[in-house]
């Protein structure tokens, strides 16, 4: 029943594309653990919670497998996935690739608009952080990375980094809320934004590595140390 209930509050808002909509509630849903690991979805609820036909819901679910944050079960149907540690190593290993890549191809591009729109990102991080609003936190925190990325003027980069970054989110989202997780984060951009500005290639890599380092250390300690084994998905 309680299935039934969390996928019935699914709810569109805006009068945008349906098929867009229904892909971004789902994913948004499954990702901040709305609807957890293990999970069933039922196809006409989601429909009827969301106020859609079926088409949608079932192309949104195609779309969710590829990313990997659903799963096909014969006679069963799409499940929610649960994460395990060693996945989450494998896509910080790759982040570390391509975010060295996109930060250094940033800094060849850099100008003024770019640096600003990095400064207030990290500045208004820090009022949230004053603020106790860790939920916008954790919005500035994803934007501060896709603004490199969007920069590095690589189409490719930026897909791959925002599909990466995205499955880290709920695993992110609990960590991110210890003590000294949002001020660690604000720390490592800090330090990747001073070392964009000297353009020194191998400082850019060494600060991108060890931001992404810190993160993967407080996901493995406040995430998966406190879900056990039987939970993995917990908070990228």
């Amino acid at each position: 029943m309680k299935i039934i209930d969390r996928q019935a509050m699914l709810k569109i808002k805006a009068p945008i594309s349906i098929r867009n909509q229904v892909l971004s509630q789902l994913r948004d849903s499954i990702l901040t653990s709305k609807i957890p690991p293990g999970e069933r979805l039922y196809e006409e609820k989601l429909a009827a919670g969301i106020g859609s036909s079926r088409t949608p819901i079932r192309e949104a679910l195609h779309v969710l497998e590829r990313e990997g944050l659903v799963e096909s079960i014969p006679r069963v149907g799409y499940v929610v996935k649960a994460m395990n540690p060693e996945e989450f190593d494998e896509i910080v290993e790759i982040r570390k690739a391509i975010e060295c890549l996109a930060a250094v191809w940033a800094s060849d591009r850099l100008n003024d608009p770019f640096l600003r729109d990095l400064k207030d990102n990290i500045e208004k991080s820090k009022e949230l952080i004053r603020q106790g609003n860790v939920k916008r936190f954790v919005e500035l925190d994803a934007k501060f990375h896709e603004l490199i990325a969007r920069a590095s003027g690589r189409r490719r980069i930026y897909e791959m980094s925002q599909t990466l970054r995205s499955h880290m989110l709920s695993y992110r989202v609990s960590s991110i809320y210890e003590v000294g997780g949002t001020e660690r984060a604000v720390a490592g951009h800090e330090k990747i934004l001073e070392t964009i500005q000297s353009k020194d290639e191998e400082r850019i890599r060494q600060a991108v590595i060890s931001h992404l380092n810190q993160v993967k250390r407080d996901v493995l300690t406040y995430s998966f140390e406190k879900s056990g084994p039987s939970h993995h998905r917990t908070g990228a």
